[in-house]
């Protein structure tokens, strides 16, 4: 066997190429410079690389799986949250998830939005007091309720409005932009948004949603439940819940409303607006395209209405939202404000509708003469020196109209002799003694119908105003003589006990108006007893019109005890100018001796019958026949 000896030459060798190498590595390294770029390109690389997660994280359906739980209490609470929201646990995984709220105020308005479902939880009128002279909640306490009913893709059914949303605020130029997020993941979410501008009343809404067409089950119906409990605002609860209505804008431009006293629901199609009046304020959703169809309801909270209510009314809405490819997008506008024409006017959807000015020709008088006439009197004069100077406008424009009526019972006074006459002549024949009665009153130019007439033409000017005065916003807090507030009664005492229709204060001014309507009452009812014959077969109007006399004044002392003030001063003065109008008309304007002059004029003058006339002398005829060709048949 051969012996192993130690190569010299060969460790030689190795020692010379380790050299070799370690000179190459010294003479290759890199420079300072060299180090630095090499730097900066690992960095640029690791940056990339942790973009690029990031993007893949935020493109998937989180669920609780892809969180990691610290510890193993957290993985059974994302359990809890998965197995009851499903993708949208994340929402409640979210720093925002907690019962806090998002607030903006502006000129008009005191905004809380709230986390948990995403809504208004709070909406304040700056500008307005109560009658109590606390600031006008609209929205506060929890009187709202604002839900969208969620189907998943899942089949899980979730209620937006006990769900925490996400909420960011940013601006548009002037404006403030609220965004509340429901999310399934970071980028995907059912969004309200609103667009808030410095000194409006109008909000633009939108309910829209991103990336939720694999989660929201869209092919089955997607409601919006609106529900809202209206506050208290004014002193009197009977007046402040008669105006308090649900009104609404449907079919193209048709107004209607739900009923003003107990309870009533309806289904609506093509609904464009619906408004939430609580009298003098409004709440008011309108929707760009309109619901095709709506469920309605109005529920009366007022069961006794001399206990201190908190309530009026509750309102409730079902109205079905628009998904398009699986994905919501609703505009709409919100309104808080006053109920003021001149404010809604401003906006172009007629909701100056929603005001009640009355129907047909009362509505038409009151847009196209008082609320004018009133609004430009009321722009130099105070509020109840303009009521007082509108009535006098008003009273000297119909003098004409009471002229006619006063004239005609003038005529009837002088006729009365005659007419008596006719009826003992022919007091076994009263159909003879119709027709020539009335062939007397054609002759002289005399007929009960003349009086009449003018008073219908009166009534529609009456019913205007009535609707006029309870809907007059500017009248709200402005104060006359002892009265505080127009838009309410007036208190002169308080009773220590409530009588039933009345209530339990005194008000002055209907006490002021009844005695007005009863001098005024006197004066023409004793004029029409002493100018109408009496005929047999009729009532006797004379007890029915000595009757009235009491009990129209005992009328207005009782139900207007609770009205707006401002009504009761117009009655006031209206009566008041009436008897001086009478007065005018009766010592300085008409003369008797002339009326019984001219009267036997007309009776020489051939009088020309009216189709109407003619029809009913025809008529009477035809009777007289009838009865004369019985009587022969009797004998």
């Amino acid at each position: 066997m051969e012996e192993k000896k130690f190569d010299v030459k060969s460790i030689i060798g190795f020692v010379l190429i380790f050299g070799i190498l370690l000179f190459m590595m010294w003479k290759n390294q890199p420079t300072p410079e060299e180090l630095a770029e090499k730097e900066k390109q690992e960095q640029l690389e690791a940056n990339k690389k942790a973009e690029a997660q990031q993007t893949k994280q935020d493109t998937k359906v989180t669920t609780a799986e892809d969180f990691t739980a610290p510890n193993p209490g957290d993985s059974t609470k994302l359990e809890a949250l998965k197995s009851k929201l499903g993708a949208f646990a994340f929402s409640s995984t979210l720093p925002s998830a907690t019962d806090d709220f998002t607030t903006v105020q502006t000129d008009v308005l005191d905004l809380k939005f709230s986390n948990k479902g995403g809504f208004l939880s709070e909406v304040i009128l700056k500008k307005f007091v109560d009658y109590d002279s606390v600031p006008i909640a609209l929205i506060q306490d929890g009187n709202e309720s604002f839900n969208i009913t969620l189907p998943t893709t899942d089949n899980r059914i979730l209620d937006t409005q006990d769900k925490y949303f996400e909420p960011t605020v940013t601006k548009n130029g002037d404006n403030t932009v609220v965004s509340m997020k429901f999310k399934a993941s970071a980028s995907q979410y059912l969004e309200y948004r609103y667009e808030i501008k410095p000194n409006d009343y109008m909000i633009d809404f939108s309910i829209v949603s991103k990336g939720l067409s694999q989660v929201v089950n869209s092919s089955q119906q997607i409601d919006l439940d609106w529900k809202l409990k209206t506050y208290r605002h004014d002193q009197s609860i009977t007046y402040e819940n008669r105006y308090t209505r649900l009104t609404y804008m449907y079919d193209e431009g048709k107004i209607d409303k739900l009923a003003q006293n107990g309870d009533d629901e309806e289904v609506i199609e093509d609904l464009r607006w619906l408004s939430f009046r609580q009298h003098f304020f409004s709440t008011i959703l309108v929707a760009d395209q309109p619901f095709k169809n709506a469920s309605i309801s109005s529920n009366d909270l007022v069961e006794d209405e001399e206990v201190d209510t908190l309530f009026t009314k509750q309102y409730s809405s079902k109205l079905p939202l628009t998904f398009t490819n699986g994905e919501a997008s609703n505009n709409y506008k919100l309104y808080f404000g006053p109920t003021d024409s001149k404010i809604l006017k401003e906006y172009d959807y007629q909701l100056e509708e929603s005001i009640p000015f009355g129907w047909g020709i009362f509505g038409w008088i009151n847009k196209a003469l008082f609320i004018p006439l009133f609004s430009f009197l009321s722009g130099f004069l105070p509020y109840g020196i303009a009521i007082i100077v509108m009535t006098i406008l008003i009273k000297l424009l119909m003098s004409f109209v009471q002229y006619k009526q006063f004239l005609s019972q003038a005529k009837m006074k002088v006729l009365k002799p005659e007419l008596d006459a006719i009826r003992e002549k022919h007091k076994d024949n009263k159909m003879k003694a119709q027709q020539e009665t009335m062939a007397l009153q054609n002759k002289a130019g005399a007929s009960p119908l003349a009086g009449c007439l003018p008073g219908l033409i009166q009534l529609p000017v009456f019913y205007a105003l009535f609707m006029f005065f309870p809907t007059a916003f500017a009248l709200r807090q402005k104060s006359f003589l002892w009265a505080d507030d127009l838009s309410s009664y007036d208190v002169i005492a308080y009773l220590p006990f409530n009588i039933p229709f009345y209530g339990s204060h005194v008000s002055l001014f209907p006490i002021l108006a009844a005695i007005a309507i009863f001098f005024y009452m006197k004066m023409t009812t004793g004029q029409q007893m002493a100018s109408q014959p009496t005929q047999e077969g009729m009532p006797d109007m004379s007890k029915i019109m000595k009757y009235m006399i009491y009990f129209s004044p005992i009328l207005m002392l009782i139900f207007f005890n609770k009205y707006a003030s401002g009504l009761s001063l117009y009655y006031f003065i209206s009566n008041l100018i009436s008897i001086g109008i009478m007065l005018v008309i009766k010592n300085y304007i008409l003369d008797e001796d002339k009326i019984h002059a001219q009267i036997q004029v007309n009776k020489t003058k051939p009088k020309k019958q009216n189709k109407f006339q003619k029809k009913m002398a025809e008529m009477m005829e035809q009777a007289e026949q009838q009865k004369q060709t019985q009587n022969k048949r009797k004998k």
